[in-house]
């Protein structure tokens, strides 16, 4: 089967032409999925009986459009946040996450259904990893938020006035744990002719991968990098992460060094702050230490890094508590007081089962909400 979502122009091209239709019939009909359709009857451009055609391949099993539908959907009380759970066609569940800032619409996308690295504040990796997503999967949740807003605001499918601007890889999965099909997504919705969001627009988290960090630098070099730290020594990283057993800091931050020099991009430490585990004043000077170690400018700040500071959402099954916002600006103070980049990000969908894998969690176990 051919999967719409997942195949380049290219084999579009040879499908139509495989049917006795003309080529340019692909770019129509990728241009419609672009936009959130999710039935060919949607694609008005096309004639009646092409589209009654396409049905009845749909119907053999010969292509399809896609293949996720929306299980549940929640809103954050101040209408910021939106999160959605999507089921898979083999029955999975994955997650993503609409975010409204007042520069655009921001979208936070699963790359893969469960998790195997096992980060102990995380909900996704409860259970472990089903599979892999495939990139017309992951560009399925994007133009399935998408069709959203534009439905919300009762816009047309071909109207311009809702887009995406930005797209984070930090939903559930480990993105690095599936570069291929991760590098293959990105090359769909930064294409021009696609969602054409740019490549500085998109950012990919990981947890550390370290030989993964290379070969991101070298085949994504415009694409923005975010590491997973939540430590400032193997220690409490090791606690908090198992990743770090395979992959230390000591080989983990010159990768991330590496990484600066070989694109010229600043890179993002995601620090999620777990109260009494890694919010101590003693733990914000041991993470100054480390971070001016590597990235040391001549002015004696910590260049081309920044540290993102992440109250932790409550995970019941993990029993860990976020700390207080005294402690956040406290942490955060010390930081950059010695000259490292560092803000606390604003608090979104709390309210909502924000935390990366909450609401398919959820799904599992039907008595933890209301949904």
């Amino acid at each position: 089967m051919l999967n719409l979502l997942d195949a380049d122009k290219k084999e579009i091209e040879c499908f139509f032409e495989a049917i006795g239709e003309k080529k340019f019939r692909a770019a129509q009909v990728q241009s419609w999925l672009y936009r959130g359709a999710m039935n060919f009857e949607e694609m008005t451009d096309l004639s009646k009986t092409l589209r009654r055609r396409l049905d009845e391949e749909v119907r053999k099993g010969t292509i399809s459009l896609g293949g996720i539908t929306r299980l549940a959907a929640l809103s954050s009380s101040d209408k910021s946040t939106e999160k959605f759970l999507f089921g898979l066609s083999d029955g999975n569940a994955i997650e993503t996450v609409l975010m409204r800032y007042k520069y655009g619409n921001s979208v936070c996308v699963s790359s893969q259904a469960g998790c195997r690295m096992g980060c102990v504040f995380c909900a996704s990796t409860i259970g472990g990893l089903k599979r892999n997503l495939t990139p017309g999967e992951i560009t399925a949740q994007v133009t399935a938020v998408l069709r959203h807003i534009k439905d919300e605001k009762g816009y047309s499918l071909s109207s311009k006035e809702e887009r995406i601007g930005h797209i984070v890889i930090m939903g559930t999965g480990e993105p690095l744990d599936n570069f291929d099909n991760v590098k293959r997504f990105i090359e769909i919705v930064s294409d021009p002719h696609g969602l054409a969001v740019g490549l500085r627009n998109i950012t990919v988290s990981t947890c550390g991968i370290v030989p993964m960090i290379g070969r991101f630098a070298e085949e994504l070099p415009q694409v923005n990098l975010a590491i997973s730290l939540h430590a400032p020594n193997n220690a409490v990283r090791s606690t908090l992460m198992p990743i770090n057993r395979k992959y230390p800091i000591e080989v983990l931050m010159p990768a991330c060094e590496d990484y600066v020099k070989k694109t010229g991009r600043r890179i993002t430490f995601e620090y999620a702050l777990a109260a009494d585990r890694n919010d101590t004043e003693q733990q914000a000077e041991g993470l100054i230490r480390l971070l001016k170690r590597y990235f040391r400018e001549k002015n004696g700040t910590a260049g081309l890094c920044h540290v993102n500071l992440i109250p932790l959402n409550k995970v019941e099954e993990t029993g860990l508590e976020g700390s207080d916002r005294r402690k956040a600006e406290t942490f955060c103070g010390l930081l950059t007081a010695a000259g490292v980049p560092a803000t606390i990000r604003r608090e979104m969908g709390a309210d909502i089962h924000a935390a990366c894998g909450q609401l398919r969690l959820s799904e599992n176990n039907p008595d933890k909400t209301n949904i």
